[in-house]
């Protein structure tokens, strides 16, 4: 049954704890799977899509395709922590989609997307929140032009997503268990590094 609820709660411990972490950090701490970092390129991922992925230096950006286009994990998760680095343009149109359902169809209506979209027409949904899930409060977050942090913990069917430090949105969803995690090219410059996750 799906239910779902928007929390206005304080930062979590374990989230600020997290967001504390370095990429060295990470990489020692038992547990840890570097998705992308500066040896790996594209290993941990399938692409869907044609947009023009390439791996540069620890990065892997995408400036131009036919349509949204998506860098798959070869490995599906359920409860994690994930951070994820990511650098976009101000026109850009990308997110973190996780649990996906159907690889051939990654939409944010068969994944939980933590979106980055500063454009999107409906800021509530855009970037720092969970579409269709869980909306963001004004002043509504902005991404664009610089590097940002998420940080993203699925735990059961409470989700939280934390972007540069500060707690954007926590919900409670059911709709879907597990699954491989996508990150999505759609519109500008998308890059991605230090992408790391933990499963629970």
């Amino acid at each position: 049954m799906k239910k779902h609820m928007h929390m206005a709660a304080p930062l979590l411990a374990g989230i600020l704890s997290l967001g504390s972490l370095g990429a060295q950090a990470q990489s020692a701490d038992e547990g840890w799977v570097r998705l992308i970092d500066g040896a790996n390129g594209m290993d941990n991922f399938t692409v869907v899509g044609d947009a023009n992925w390439s791996a540069t230096d620890g990065t892997i950006q995408a400036t131009e395709g036919s349509g949204a286009s998506f860098l798959l994990t070869k490995e599906s998760y359920s409860n994690f922590l994930l951070t994820v680095e990511f650098y976009v343009s101000e026109d850009a149109n990308s997110g973190v989609y996780m649990r996906c359902q159907d690889p051939a169809a990654i939409t944010d209506r068969s994944c939980y997307e933590a979106n980055i979209f500063d454009q999107r027409p409906d800021l509530t949904f855009g970037t720092g929140g969970i579409v269709h899930i869980a909306p963001v409060a004004e002043p509504f977050p902005k991404a664009g032009g610089k590097w940002n942090t998420y940080q993203i913990t699925m735990d059961g069917e409470h989700m939280t997503v934390v972007l540069n430090g500060v707690q954007t949105v926590h919900a409670m969803d059911g709709q879907f268990a597990s699954g491989p995690i996508a990150l999505q090219w759609a519109r500008g410059v998308v890059r991605f590094r230090n992408v790391s996750i933990k499963p629970m």
